[in-house]
């Protein structure tokens, strides 16, 4: 394709934009939630592993963790097991655990590290069992009474909460040029496997390896005030308001108390982004416009 003046003046300026954000950047960790539609279309997915590979060759660390329950969904139901969800929480029995393992540490992780070495990455996949990377606890849920006051304790099976992260594989691996895949599982002091929510690491890894910034992908446009206008450039105490507010409701708040977590612990900004953006990753962290929503302190 011939590049016309203006075409060729408008990538000029894109590529401009970018060099200062090449330069602060440079030599940091960013931490990357990958789920959503970015997972599932073609397009999506090609784009994702050259965004990564791009960041990794100017000189940035991006440390990917990834979900995978419509992958887990698809699997269960071609074995004739019928997925059980508590409080959005699935239900995870001896046998599911085995089935998300399979699906999260085996062919989820693995298809992103072939992506990533398609579009010229070297990419390592890890779950957190290996080398001891996330350790865990069981997921405690508990019914509430009418005076919503807890009450009953609710067994969920092998869901767990992150109780520690050593860090030192995944700073090996970036020392090495490596860009680490993480899969969401982690092992208590028992031994016992979890499954473990993949936002929830996501936050928690950023925190531990003190990442500069840490992107979460969704299925939305990012946090929207009452009219439907997207919000960003957000202090903690504003998105607080928007919470108490109930601007921020629903599904989005779950994932704005995991941003509010890991910049309230020093990571120095979240960024909740439109997965559904081809080059999401890349627009949102070289432009000056960005995707999605920022957070900072």
């Amino acid at each position: 394709m011939t590049l016309t003046p203006q075409s060729a003046a408008d990538r000029a300026r894109i590529l401009t934009e970018a060099l200062p954000y090449i330069q602060r950047f440079q030599g940091k960790t960013i931490v990357i939630k990958y789920g959503g539609n970015a997972m599932v279309d073609e397009n999506l997915k090609r784009g994702f592993a050259r965004d990564v590979v791009l960041m990794k060759l100017v000189g940035m660390n991006p440390v990917v963790v990834h979900g995978g329950g419509p992958q887990i969904g698809k699997l269960l139901e071609k074995i004739g097991k019928k997925s059980e969800f508590i409080q959005g929480m699935r239900v995870t029995d001896r046998e599911t655990m085995d089935v998300v393992e399979m699906v999260l540490g085996g062919l989820v992780n693995k298809e992103i590290v072939n992506l990533i070495s398609q579009q010229g990455g070297k990419a390592v996949g890890l779950s957190g069992k290996d080398g001891g990377l996330i350790r865990a606890k069981k997921m405690v849920l508990q019914k509430t009474n009418k005076e919503n006051l807890p009450s009953e304790i609710i067994d969920i099976g092998h869901v767990g909460e992150v109780s520690s992260i050593d860090p030192r594989l995944v700073a090996l691996l970036d020392t090495g040029d490596f860009i680490p895949v993480i899969a969401p599982i982690g092992v208590g002091e028992d031994g016992q496997t979890y499954n473990i929510n993949a936002d929830v690491v996501a936050g928690k890894l950023a925190i531990t390896l003190k990442a500069e910034k840490l992107i979460l992908l969704t299925n939305t446009t990012g946090v929207l005030d009452k009219e439907g206008r997207l919000l960003t450039g957000l202090s903690i105490g504003q998105v607080k308001d928007l919470i108490g507010d109930g601007t921020i409701h629903g599904g989005m708040l779950p994932k704005v108390n995991y941003a509010l977590d890991a910049v309230g612990s020093g990571v120095k900004t979240a960024h909740i982004i439109d997965g559904r953006v081809e080059h999401a990753v890349l627009l949102e962290i070289f432009t000056n416009e960005g995707v999605g929503t920022l957070i900072k302190s």
